[in-house]
């Protein structure tokens, strides 16, 4: 039996490959897995559990129908749908997390994560994150009609490219002290995260020991899946059914 774990799909209308994968991963492999972990930006922007759109349909049906399997299917919000909340919860049957959750995968401890708030040299960005996650921001946020919503995540989707441009790519990456930090605060030797895009297996020789963090890949140009089993991991792709 395997844990798969999955990040940075940012699904959308828009890109109905990266549907249609994700929809035959969880149609043909996720039923036969012990667990299902999204560590965040699932969606290319969640505007909220009000969504009552055909495609989000949609994709709440595939989580509903994993977990009625009696496949647990976890969720880590990412900074493109923070704003999954109590409500999508309910209605997929998935268990949302926390920023960072230590779990036992076969017997290891690994603390798994998003991956954004690792990034703390990206100043710019974590002061917006902490902005968009006032409780009562989120709160008025959820109350305004779903046609307005659309047009302020708009604007804020349009600001987040162009505030990408003009950042190197070492900002936008984690901060090993950060990683170090996080993992010491927890006490374990494996990490588990995505938002980087930057899929890899790093080797950390710490003071307290060996450690090791595992980055997931985005769902760009093709799927990526962390298979985690009792014998080892391997971080592997899937085609998009058009190639």
């Amino acid at each position: 039996m395997t844990t798969l774990f999955i990040s940075d799909l940012h699904l959308t209308p828009s890109a109905p490959e990266i549907t249609e994968c994700f929809i035959r991963f969880m149609r043909e492999e996720a039923p036969s897995a012990d667990a299902l972990y999204v560590l965040g930006d699932l969606f290319e922007f969640w505007i909220g559990d009000d969504d009552r759109s055909e495609f989000a349909q949609q994709i709440r049906q595939e989580f509903k129908t994993l977990t009625d399997s009696g496949v647990p299917c976890f969720f880590t919000q990412g900074n493109r749908d923070f704003l999954v909340g109590k409500k999508f919860a309910k209605q997929t049957g998935v268990q949302l997390l926390g920023d960072e959750t230590v779990i036992d995968i076969y017997g290891t401890k690994a603390v798994v994560l998003h991956g954004d708030t690792l990034c703390t040299q990206d100043v710019k960005y974590l002061e917006y994150r902490q902005k968009v996650h006032m409780p009562w921001l989120q709160w008025i946020f959820n109350r305004i009609p779903f046609f307005i919503k659309e047009k302020i995540v708009a604007k804020v989707q349009t600001d987040i490219k162009e505030d990408k441009h003009t950042k190197s790519l070492d900002i936008m990456d984690v901060t090993q002290s950060e990683v170090e930090s996080v993992m010491t605060k927890h006490q374990v030797n494996l990490m588990i995260h995505g938002h980087t895009h930057r899929p890899n297996v790093h080797s950390i020789n710490s003071q307290d020991g060996d450690k090791t963090r595992i980055v997931l890949g985005d769902w760009y140009t093709q799927g990526s899946v962390l298979v985690y089993a009792k014998e080892g991991f391997e971080l592997q792709t899937r085609p998009f059914q058009s190639q």
